[in-house]
């Protein structure tokens, strides 16, 4: 069965390019033309495994509907915009979103991002449920983390951040080595602001006091570390 995704854009022609390249690498696609729609889409035919989202749409935008997504579903979140100034994907990853593609883009990078959101997404690549310590469970084969026995609701992206501390736990880990070894591009110094913000979501939902944790330590001058 093909991966459905949700492709979500106020330009028609956009639309349709987008589509007809995903279609063509056999993916199943679905459209919508602003953020309401998005959502209603999202809701009512849902579960998508990808939505490619547009930032600068009317009646609802992009970080309004992901927002309004997130509050029922972790389908990763893939925004594709010709908004690129680190302002725009600072409040696009604040808001839930898992990674960013500025327009114009080269068809192979959407692709590529395709392909890596959706197979971290959807396949198993662990082995079973892992004790993260603070009352905290990483269950790798259903994604799924809970909290002295909650369910915690956790993006894709703060998942695979997650895992990858969990994967080099007891050693600190710089910002460049997580930015590179998560998003899978090259590190800049303007990739800061990126981590930074899923750290802070991440120390939100799991930490008992966000502004001292413990579960995800700083370690000062080395990044971060979970013992």
């Amino acid at each position: 069965m093909p991966y459905r995704i949700l492709v979500v854009d106020d330009e028609p022609d956009i639309r349709e390019i987008v589509s007809i390249l995903l279609q063509k690498n056999g993916y199943e696609t679905r459209l919508a033309q602003n953020g309401g729609e998005a959502v209603r889409l999202a809701r009512q035919e849902g579960p998508f495994d990808l939505v490619i989202m547009d930032i600068m749409m009317p009646e609802m935008d992009g970080l309004g509907a992901c927002r309004a997504i997130r509050s029922f579903s972790l389908v990763p979140m893939l925004f594709l915009t010709a908004k690129t100034q680190e302002k725009d994907k600072y409040q696009a990853y604040a808001t839930g979103g898992d990674d960013y593609l500025g327009k114009p883009f080269s068809p192979n990078e959407l692709l590529m991002r395709v392909s890596s959101l959706i197979r971290r997404y959807r396949v198993y690549q662990g082995e079973g449920t892992a004790t993260g310590g603070a009352g905290i469970e990483v269950n790798e084969e259903t994604r799924q983390v809970r909290k002295n026995g909650t369910l915690v609701n956790m993006t894709e992206k703060e998942f695979a951040i997650l895992q990858f501390f969990l994967n080099h736990r007891g050693r600190p880990v710089d910002v460049a080595t997580l930015y590179e070894g998560v998003w899978h591009e090259k590190y800049l110094p303007s990739s800061n602001n990126t981590v930074m913000v899923h750290i802070l979501n991440l120390r939100r939902k799991l930490e008992d006091d966000p502004a001292q944790p413990t579960f995800i330590r700083t370690v000062w001058g080395k990044g971060y570390q979970i013992d």
